[in-house]
């Protein structure tokens, strides 16, 4: 398991030179205590650690704690993407995550420590 876990990360890495950043489907295990038709943020990476969870389109989600202190995020979304900024009210850099993916470190992001706002539906 450790090593599926590794190689994932590997390949998420590579995809992340690549392209700036990568947002991967979910595994088993990973963000399972994250609510259906939620947008999760979690204290640590692989989506552990203290979890937030938002439904709804937000401009603040500094005020939360696990958004303002993210590691990892995921979409458990029932329809749609969602798209995250590093500013509140839609500013600063975003990025749309699938429906059922997520992101399982942001260190090297703009929202690492910062998923500021988030719109549904993207």
């Amino acid at each position: 398991m450790r090593f599926r876990l590794l190689m994932a990360s590997l390949t998420v890495a590579a995809a992340t030179v690549a392209s700036g950043i990568a947002a991967g489907p979910a595994q088993a295990g990973l963000g399972e205590d994250c609510p259906s038709g939620a947008l999760c943020a979690y204290t640590i990476d692989w989506m552990e650690g203290t979890r937030g969870q938002v439904y709804a389109n937000n401009t603040n989600l500094l005020q939360y704690y696990a958004f303002n202190n993210a590691h990892s995020v995921y979409n458990n979304g029932n329809d749609c993407n969602v798209r995250i900024f590093s500013g509140k009210s839609y500013t600063g850099t975003g990025v749309t995550i699938s429906r059922d993916h997520f992101i399982q470190q942001l260190q090297t992001t703009p929202w690492y420590n910062n998923i500021a706002s988030n719109k549904w539906c993207v």
